[in-house]
């Protein structure tokens, strides 16, 4: 068995929110879908253009489905994310499968349109050919003609394929372009890069648990005018937040930011500071989406709430 710490399923399965008032997964999924519906969007704006976004997007590392069981509930999520208010997508090569999965099932649903699709590539040891044959096979495992967004994948060949992303942005295929890393190891570098290009997004790692970035990469992004993504949102220094919040009690003033359980607690943090755009969270639960769109809906945090929120976790 592994020794991972708790995720949200995890929680719930071993009732560890039993008592613990307004936490995760003791809303059902009809109730907690009405009360996002009618709730206010947040959406933000992406600097270089203007476009504005839903606030809270999705991750997809674990959508490398092959049967019809394990396609099943994916194909759930991504029929209700319109409707929640979701549209932004993220994926990668590296995710498994999960481009072609991703392709197969918006082909399936009609629905390609109705999402801003993100995913990314690498130029391993400079070499652009590979680069530009992960790009082409991206389009088509995704099915579609435009990408939205492609990102350098933790910053792998970033110098060799970026002017071939600038090249491909530049005829149309793709809409915005920029890096990642998903370790905190590597700001520095992902800052000297964005010092120098003129990227329209940024991924980093950035929850209530991690929170380094905004020293000086989320400061940066907002004086350079890129978009931020957030990955692993529910991250920590300690794993998962659900490791330490699963047993705690939702205090009663997060209704004061029309918050209803910890993922959303934990969302409404990061989506709150000024220069996040958008966190995507990975789900493949149709009722784990409702909670986490609910995030995106409603009144955010102020600074001073930020703080109070933040102290609270660091007492766990």
């Amino acid at each position: 068995m592994s020794n991972r710490h708790p995720t949200r399923r995890d929680a719930i399965k071993a009732g560890l929110l039993a008592g613990a008032g307004l936490a995760v997964g003791r809303i059902p999924l009809a109730a907690e879908t009405i009360r996002a519906r009618q709730l206010t969007p947040i959406m933000k704006t992406i600097p270089s253009t203007g476009e504005e976004i839903p606030v809270v997007g999705l991750g997809t590392n674990r959508y490398g489905a092959s049967t019809p069981e394990e396609m099943a509930p994916l194909r759930e999520v991504l029929r209700q994310m319109p409707g929640l208010g979701g549209k932004v997508i993220d994926t990668a090569p590296s995710y498994r499968g999960s481009e072609a999965v991703l392709g197969q099932l918006m082909s399936e649903l009609g629905n390609r349109d109705q999402f801003f699709l993100s995913t990314k590539v690498t130029a391993p040891d400079g070499n652009v050919e590979e680069g530009i044959r992960q790009m082409e096979n991206s389009f088509e495992v995704l099915k579609t003609d435009m990408i939205d967004l492609m990102e350098v994948h933790n910053l792998n060949g970033t110098d060799a394929i970026l002017p071939v992303m600038k090249e491909w942005k530049q005829e149309g295929r793709i809409r915005y372009i920029g890096v990642t890393t998903s370790s905190t190891r590597s700001h520095e570098a992902l800052m000297e890069i964005m010092r120098r290009e003129p990227l329209d997004f940024i991924q980093v790692n950035y929850s209530i648990g991690s929170r380094d970035a905004a020293e000086n990469v989320l400061p940066l992004a907002q004086d350079r005018g890129m978009a931020v993504m957030l990955n692993v949102p529910f991250g920590g220094r300690r794993g998962s937040v659900f490791g330490l919040l699963a047993d705690k009690t939702l205090p009663e003033w997060a209704a004061e930011f029309d918050c209803t359980s910890w993922a959303q607690f934990s969302l409404k943090y990061i989506i709150s500071h000024p220069a996040v755009t958008c966190p995507i969270p990975g789900t493949t639960d149709a009722e784990h989406l409702a909670d986490n769109m609910g995030a995106g809906k409603g009144r955010l945090p102020d600074e001073a709430m930020r703080t109070r929120m933040a102290q609270l976790f660091d007492s766990f």
